[in-house]
Formats: structure tokens, C-alpha cells, sequence
């Protein structure tokens, strides 16, 4: 993949102007144009996005989709979609768009193989739920615990919270991830090792906490069973590594693949997703999937000044390289998907958190912000202070669930009242005699509308940030699929484990020296 750095285009140098332009401008005032208004309001599948309240006119849209032409864009989706090797650093693929497509439309080379490990995820997921598959003594499973971490762990805890309580009987998903046994026992120590199912998610089967915590639960279930055979009936597997699965006593029948196009944190669509369709049911899952591929069709086929997430990132780019802003906030007025800013840091930071373009040369742009937030209102009576009387640039995105799936009519009306009225408020500010209760607004934000939380509007939500993030890394000229920078920390904790537990530190430099000896003496 080829590209140029953004700011050697035309459109660059038009966008710094524009910016100078509209910066002495406030944003309320772009609202009296309706026909920008109206080019500014898009309906996508599963939702309608608004960007009305962004510091943008129509000739600063314009000349934003000039970038991105001239960086490629168009040409690049139908490349992301075609299976051109997209990611540069690992010469691969990035097909998880494959995985929810319809089966014709799926790569004729794949097709056939990802259509049966979907047969055996939904058949897997319907024995799991309805007992036909039990346990080792005959019982029905009650609890399943995922283990994974990163893109094995967040994806699917997200969906599976934001979907709620088991569907038709499902069992209770309980999620493990950080290597701090603390994560662990609070997981196991009510469950039943009878009734307990274990899923591991891990591509290579190596990755350190996801093997510390799956052999630290096959010894709490041996302990508990006196029966390591039993072990064959409890762990599951979704992984490339077959024969590390096997080596600790999955059946290799109940290890579920991943492939090395699919990336971690866009791997729920796989069988990563395993813990979706046995909590929620396998039509569940397929229906996130339905979602998900209906924003894919959009994001291919609308022209780019119609497409949600062409926009989404455009207006990324505006506020990040033009108009100063270092952080990004995810506002969701809704608390099952509390998650979400969570999912999002990984999603946008590990993908877009680079200094280099594809061919190794220096980024001479600011590439991605700092993504945060939380459930509203919550988020209000804490760090929304900073948002409307600090001194820091940043953007937002509020998501509104129109219609809520709990009896409490007045409660929906009172969250929806305070997402638009925070979004109000960021944009309008207040004057007052007293600077101390001024407010200065003109904060550029954008609202995201989805009807209902369902599963069908969730993938749509998910698909139209993955897409977001590639768009910007087209326009940043970066590879969004690979994550070496997290490399480095794993492999410095490898000596540093040994030396916590006795090996000499004498090669360690003077402050990590010290912390070792210090958390020795305590």
C-alpha cells in the first residue's frame, strides 16, 4: 500500500485557512444553515449521525473530502474489502469484514471454511444452552468463564454486557483478563466446577496472562474434581494453535480457529464471539453479524459525502490536526454499553497510535488522541467539569438510545434530557457577571441516535467505528493493524519476573533495580 503524508496535499494547506476562518466563529451559529445542517445529518444503517454541531461548514467538508481523495480513500476501502494485503508491516490481509459478510459474498478461497465454523459455533453455543452438552457428572452448565485479553476479552464482554442477562436460559458469562489473581478468584469463587464451562481465547495459545489464568483455573478444577480427564468436558478453545490447546487437555474437536487476517480487536465476529451466542443465543449473534454487514455495504457503497464513518473520521481529522484537540470522549447515555470506552481504546489507540507511515518515515501529524469516557450521567457529576469550564481541546461523541427496553418511561426521558442537554451545553456555554459560573461551550461534539439497543444496532455501532479508524489511518498514512509497540513491555517483563523471585537485577537499570528490591523487602 502506497501513500503520501497528508500534509504534502493541496487540500491540507486549504484546511489550516478554513480552520483560522471558523475558529473565530461559534458553532451555534453554523446551525442557521439549514441545508449544512441537513448535509450534516446522515442516516446509516441502525442509526442516524449527527454532525451539525461540529465546526464545520459545507466548504470545510468539502475541501476534508478532497483529502481524502487525495490520499485514496475511496480506492482503499474497495481494497480493505478485496483482501489487499492492507496490513503493510505483517504483509496480510484485514478480512474480519469477511466474517459477517453474506456467504456469496465472502472470498471464494474462505468461504467454505468460514461457514463451517460458524455451523460449529451456533451448534457448539445450542448444546452448550439447551444441556444436550453437560458436564463431567452429567449437569447441565450454569457459568461459563472467558478467558482472553485485549481483542479475546473486550469485544465480546462489551456485547455480551450490553445485550444483558442470559437469553432462553443461556448461562451466566463471567470475563477474565487481567493476570492479577485478584480477577480470577473473584470469577471462580462462587461457581460450581460441575456446572462451570471454560473458554480460552488466544490466537497463539501463548499470549501470558491468558496461559497464566487458563492453568491457574484448570488447577482450581482438578483440585475441586480429582479428575483430570474431566478437563476435556470443561475448556474450550478459540485459537490458531491447535496442538497447544491439546497439549493442555482441550480436545482438539472443541478448539474453534482464528486466523491471522482477522486481527485481535476486530475479532468478535469470529469465534471469539463464542460467549455472545451462548449468553444471548446464536440468532443473537448472527443478528450483531446482520448489523455489522449492513454498515459494511453502506461504508463500501455510499458516496463519501453520504458515509457515516467517512465522516466520522474526517471530522477526527478536523478537530485533531486543525483544531487542536488531544482527546476524545465517548459519552454513551446508556449504562449497558458502559463498556463501550473501553472497547474504543483499543479499537482507535492500538490501531491509529502511530509515529510512522507505511513506508517507515516519520509522521509529521498528529495521529490519534487520547479516547476516553463513561456511562452518562455519571460521567456528569465527574469529569464533565473539565468539559465545560477546563482549559483543554477535545471532542466528544454522545450516543442516545431512543427507545429503552426497561418499564421506567420517566427514567429513558430524564437520561435522554441530559445527553441532549450536555451536548447543548458544550456547544451554547453560558455567560455570567460571575467568571467563576461561565462557561465558554463552542466544544465540537457529535450524537449518535440508535432506536434501540438490540443486537442488530450494536454491530452497526461497532462496524461504523471500525471503519472510522481505518478511514483516518488511510488519511494519517499508517498501517491501523499491527500493535508492535505493545511488544516491548512483554518482553521486558521477562527478566524482570525472574528477578522478582531471586535472580540477580545487577543489569537492570538504577530505578527498576531499586523497585525490584524494594517490592522484595515488602
Amino acid at each position: 500500500m502506497s501513500g503520501h503524508a497528508p500534509e504534502q496535499q493541496p487540500a491540507w494547506q486549504t484546511l489550516s485557512e478554513a480552520a483560522a476562518r471558523l475558529g473565530r466563529r461559534p458553532i451555534a451559529t453554523l446551525l442557521d444553515d439549514e441545508a449544512r445542517n441537513r448535509a450534516l445529518t446522515l442516516d446509516a444503517p441502525g442509526m442516524q449521525v449527527d454532525f451539525t454541531r461540529q465546526r464545520l461548514d459545507t466548504a470545510a467538508v468539502e475541501t476534508l473530502l478532497d483529502l481524502a481523495q487525495q490520499q485514496g480513500l475511496a480506492a482503499q476501502i474497495e481494497q480493505l474489502f478485496s483482501g489487499v494485503h492492507v496490513n503493510t508491516t505483517e504483509d496480510r490481509p484485514a478480512l474480519h469484514t469477511a466474517l459477517r459478510a453474506e456467504p456469496a459474498e465472502r472470498p471464494a478461497d474462505l468461504a467454505a471454511e468460514i461457514g463451517q465454523v460458524f455451523e460449529r459455533l451456533s451448534r457448539l453455543a445450542a448444546e452448550i444452552r439447551n444441556g444436550h452438552r453437560r458436564g463431567y457428572t452429567g449437569r447441565a452448565f450454569t457459568d461459563v468463564v472467558h478467558i482472553g485479553i485485549g481483542g479475546s476479552h473486550l469485544g465480546p464482554e462489551l456485547v455480551v454486557d450490553a445485550l444483558g442477562e442470559p437469553a432462553g436460559g443461556g448461562p451466566r458469562v463471567h470475563f477474565v483478563a487481567n493476570i492479577d489473581g485478584a480477577a480470577l478468584h473473584a470469577a471462580l469463587r462462587t461457581l460450581n466446577p460441575q456446572t462451570t464451562l471454560f473458554v480460552v481465547v488466544s490466537k497463539s495459545f501463548a499470549t501470558l496472562e491468558t496461559r497464566v489464568n487458563a492453568q491457574s483455573a484448570r488447577s482450581w478444577f482438578i483440585e475441586r474434581t480429582a479428575d483430570p480427564a474431566a478437563v476435556q468436558q470443561h475448556f474450550l478453545a478459540v485459537s490458531a494453535n491447535v496442538a497447544a490447546a491439546a497439549e493442555f487437555g482441550i480436545d482438539p474437536a472443541l478448539v474453534l480457529p482464528l486466523w491471522d487476517w482477522v486481527g485481535g480487536r476486530f475479532s468478535l465476529w469470529s469465534a471469539v464471539g463464542l460467549p455472545i451466542a451462548l449468553c444471548a443465543g446464536p440468532a443473537q449473534f448472527m443478528e450483531l453479524l446482520r448489523g455489522a454487514r449492513d454498515m459494511d455495504q453502506h461504508f463500501r457503497h455510499t458516496p463519501l459525502g453520504r458515509n457515516a464513518p467517512v465522516l466520522m473520521a474526517l471530522s477526527g481529522i478536523w478537530n485533531y490536526n486543525f483544531c487542536g484537540a488531544a482527546s476524545h470522549a465517548v459519552l454513551p447515555y446508556a449504562r449497558r454499553l458502559r463498556l463501550l470506552p473501553d472497547y474504543l481504546q483499543q479499537l482507535e489507540m492500538e490501531s491509529n497510535g502511530k509515529s510512522v507511515h507505511h513506508d517507515g518515515s516519520p509522521v509529521g501529524v498528529h495521529s490519534m488522541p487520547v479516547v476516553w469516557g463513561s456511562e452518562g450521567t455519571n460521567g456528569q457529576h465527574a469529569f464533565h467539569q473539565l468539559l465545560h469550564q477546563g482549559t483543554r481541546a477535545f471532542t466528544a461523541d454522545f450516543i442516545l438510545i431512543a427507545s429503552a427496553d426497561h418499564p421506567y418511561a420517566d427514567h429513558q426521558r430524564w437520561l435522554l434530557a441530559n445527553g441532549l442537554a450536555q451536548s447543548q451545553a458544550m456547544m451554547a456555554g453560558q455567560t455570567a457577571d460571575d467568571p467563576h459560573r461561565a462557561v465558554a461551550g463552542d466544544k465540537p461534539t457529535t450524537s449518535i441516535v440508535l432506536p434501540r439497543l438490540d443486537a442488530y444496532s450494536l454491530g452497526a455501532l461497532l462496524a461504523l467505528y471500525e471503519h472510522k479508524v481505518f478511514c483516518q489511518g488511510v488519511i494519517w498514512n499508517i498501517n491501523s493493524f499491527d500493535q508492535w509497540g505493545v511488544e516491548l513491555g512483554k518482553r521486558l517483563a521477562l527478566p524482570i519476573y525472574d528477578q522478582l523471585g531471586g535472580a540477580s537485577a545487577a543489569h537492570q537499570d538504577a530505578a527498576t533495580r531499586r523497585l525490584i528490591e524494594h517490592l522484595q523487602r515488602n
